[in-house]
């Protein structure tokens, strides 16, 4: 099985090599793409001089500037389908998630039987560290403000580190996603929910980043407030599933 691990980057020189280097040690067969909004400091270039040692499984995708998360993942989710990759990942490059869950995630979907496997901090054995308190309350409220509006049965919607079935992405009319920072996150969970597919959950310790700078902002706090109100409103209406759902 071919599995893929997409990393958006945007000035992220301390990490993205020891990210890197921390998947392969794995030992585990994962192909990293990393997609690189046009970052001032150099990321784009430690990665294609990785490429000369990994030039079999490390990719990279340039472009022109910061376009955000969400249409970062995307292309990596059509790139990653269009090479006949069977698991992709989601997952941030600054060591907030820990390569080493990887394989749990993988084991949810390959071997439990979930369509998608969310890295959850808030089910049993899920934590936090070295969190800011104000960063805590920001997503302990989200997540509830999420669960609350939408009925979705995923108890941390927010969650960015996330195993694909490529039959969720492929069943998905990418292009529709419509959200580009945290409310991307919710809607892929809302969208692979109302479609069907199976959520699986499963505790990760969520660690803030040590080195580089976080790309927390109120506008993407703002984009997922009101972002979860329209999916809900979209949905209620009989939209929703209509123009997420890919046509045959």
């Amino acid at each position: 099985m071919k599995k893929l691990v997409i990393i958006p980057t945007y000035k992220e020189k301390e990490n993205v090599q020891l990210i890197i280097e921390a998947i392969y040690g794995l030992n585990a067969n994962y192909h990293v793409l990393i997609i690189d909004d046009n970052s001032p400091d150099g990321t784009a270039a430690i990665v294609k001089n990785l490429q000369q040692i990994h030039s079999d499984k490390l990719f990279l995708i340039e472009r022109e500037g910061k376009l955000g998360l969400g249409t970062a993942y995307i292309r990596g989710f059509q790139w990653g389908i269009e090479n006949g990759y069977d698991y992709l990942f989601e997952m941030d490059a600054d060591f907030s998630h820990d390569p080493r869950d990887l394989e749990r995630l993988f084991n949810a979907c390959s071997i439990d039987g979930a369509d998608m496997s969310v890295g959850s901090r808030y089910v049993k054995g899920g934590a936090f560290k070295n969190w800011p308190l104000l960063r805590k309350i920001i997503s302990l409220t989200g997540s509830l403000y999420s669960r609350i509006l939408t009925f979705m049965p995923v108890k941390d919607p927010t969650a960015g580190f996330v195993c694909y079935s490529a039959n969720v992405l492929k069943a998905m009319n990418l292009n529709a996603i419509k959200f580009v920072g945290y409310a991307f996150q919710i809607e892929m969970k809302f969208a692979a929910w109302h479609l069907g597919f199976k959520i699986k959950e499963v505790p990760i310790v969520f660690q803030d980043r040590e080195l580089g700078a976080s790309k927390m902002s109120k506008g993407i706090i703002k984009e997922a407030m009101w972002g979860v109100l329209s999916l809900q409103l979209d949905y209620l209406s009989g939209s929703y599933k209509r123009h997420i759902k890919k046509s045959a």
